[in-house]
């Protein structure tokens, strides 16, 4: 998408003489938001540097580090990721990692052997293989719980304390950050962990005010996703190369993404 056809778009929502969000940022603060990597240790990579070129083209007093979860599964480089998250510090200032839907299955499986099966159906085997781990399908529920045993052992602990660490939401100024998005007409904080990690149409179908401005990943689409009400930057990384990053500042938005294309949300 062009940065005259964002422009348009922002324009459709918000008024004629308006290409900024509806609400905003405290003064001097800017948030990095960014999407699903899925094991693509090598994206992560590029991003950080982008980000760090960006910060340092257009310095800020305060900068926030938002990831909005999904580092792990179908990629082949889980453990990098994390890896990753762990040694490299935040650009600058403050750091925040969401829980997406897929570390939070992982999580399952360490506790219930028996939801491999439907870990394994979303990327759960790629993850296991960059542990080191050897599964192989068919498997019994004897095989899965073996598996959970040798994970258990290979998982470094600052791994699964990463892993618990993660929050479900992340609110600053008008933004509302989260995995997958809200049940609409749910308060932000009643919101239920199911629906913080896992929701999909009943969210994205939605008009409504949620009173902030949801960002969030877990529906991949080519283009990020900017609506009245939400702000969606996953774009399928995994699949496409593009690992795509929202720069909210005041009331502006752009984008960085690993294609080297940066579009504004401002003339």
């Amino acid at each position: 998408m062009s940065g005259n056809r964002v422009i348009t778009a922002f324009r459709k929502l918000f008024g004629a003489g308006a290409a900024t969000m509806k609400q905003g940022l405290p003064e001097r603060v800017r948030v990095y938001a960014v999407g699903d990597i899925h094991g693509r240790a090598d994206l992560l990579q590029s991003m950080l540097r982008r980000i760090a070129a960006d910060l340092a083209e257009r310095p800020c007093e305060s900068v926030v580090e938002v990831f909005l979860g999904d580092y792990i599964d179908r990629g082949p480089s889980s453990r990098e990721v994390i890896d990753i998250l762990l040694s490299h510090p935040p650009v600058a200032g403050a750091r925040h990692c969401l829980r997406g839907n897929h570390e939070q299955a992982m999580l399952d499986f360490l506790g219930e052997p028996g939801v491999l099966a439907d870990w394994s159906r979303f990327g759960g085997l790629e993850t296991l293989l960059s542990y080191g781990l050897n599964p192989r399908l068919p498997m019994s529920f004897e095989d899965a719980a073996r598996l959970r045993d040798e994970l258990t052992f290979a998982l470094p602990k600052a791994h699964l304390a990463f892993l618990k660490s993660t929050a479900l939401s992340f609110a600053l100024g008008g933004y509302f950050f989260v995995h997958a998005g809200i049940k609409p007409g749910a308060s932000l904080d009643a919101q239920s962990p199911e629906d913080l990690l896992w929701i999909r149409e009943p969210f994205l179908f939605s008009q409504r005010d949620h009173g902030k401005i949801i960002v969030h990943g877990h529906t991949p689409s080519e283009e990020p996703e900017v609506q009245a009400n939400r702000i969606n930057v996953d774009t399928g990384a995994f699949v496409t190369g593009r690992l795509t990053c929202a720069v909210l500042e005041g009331q502006g938005l752009r984008f960085l993404d690993t294609r080297s294309r940066r579009t504004e949300g401002r003339p």
